[in-house]
């Protein structure tokens, strides 16, 4: 049995990397797909492919997360095609290609840049989401957050902060969409193998000496737990941020 059959989800950041992966193994569990990047179009449309060729109906957008006219545009646009919404994956994140350094070395508009897209970007899908879901009676919000928010990264400040954010924003917001029966939950992966990952250091010398799995992971390790909180399984948990870092970071 297919645990999303009929759910319509949309997710965010699914050029490349885990939303790529989010994808595919959503369109497995039998979920309507909507596919939303900022710019990389090219990998939109592979995932989008790929998507299909597992038997998902899929449709896809290129919109920027931190502007709510884009985004009110893609929310119009999934319940004119397919007449609900019920999953929203916030995954699009500042991350790809981003350089470690101390932090009074990053510029104003790097900050601005990563709070923009990491913080202000599930805010503003929320923002746009939340009517549909609201009339609906039900809804599930998952924010993608970071290990980095426990542990802490010595030059990632503006992400590490960004990514504490997102656990105050998922917290809030389960909080106050809670009534309404929108559960918001949060996703933390450690350091992950992604295409991302790779612009950022040589993941083949990652020290995994304090990970009790002893190895490093993959976006296939992440989709799990994004799926358990999109299906029925997960109905009464909210406001909850689940690590999926092999133990590196217990909490």
């Amino acid at each position: 049995m297919k645990r999303l059959a009929g759910k319509v989800v949309i997710i965010t950041g699914a050029g490349k990397g885990l939303g790529k992966a989010f994808a595919v193994r959503f369109a497995e569990e039998g979920a309507k797909l909507v596919l939303v990047t900022r710019k990389d179009t090219d990998g939109l449309k592979k995932t989008a492919a790929e998507a299909t060729a597992r038997g998902a109906e899929c449709i896809f957008f290129q919109a920027d997360v931190s502007k709510l006219d884009e985004m009110q545009n893609v929310t119009d646009e999934t319940v004119r095609k397919f007449g609900k919404i019920d999953v929203l994956v916030n995954n699009a994140a500042y991350y790809f290609g981003i350089e470690r350094k101390p932090f009074d070395h990053i510029t104003p508009e790097e900050w601005d840049m990563m709070m923009a897209i990491n913080l202000k970007g599930p805010w503003i899908c929320t923002r746009a989401v939340f009517p549909v879901m609201q009339v609906q009676g039900k809804g599930k919000i998952i924010n993608l957050a970071s290990e980095v928010f426990f542990t802490g990264s010595n030059g990632f400040a503006h992400y590490v902060a960004s990514k504490g954010g997102v656990v105050g924003l998922t917290r809030a917001l389960a909080a106050e969409l809670g009534p309404n029966n929108i559960t918001v939950n949060a996703v933390a992966p450690g350091f992950t193998d992604t295409e991302a990952s790779r612009t950022i250091t040589d993941v083949s010398k990652y020290d995994t000496s304090r990970t009790p799995l002893r190895r490093l992971g993959t976006a296939a390790d992440i989709v799990g737990a994004v799926v358990f909180l999109a299906s029925d399984d997960a109905d009464f948990i909210t406001g909850e941020i689940i690590l999926v870092d092999g133990g590196r970071a217990m909490h």
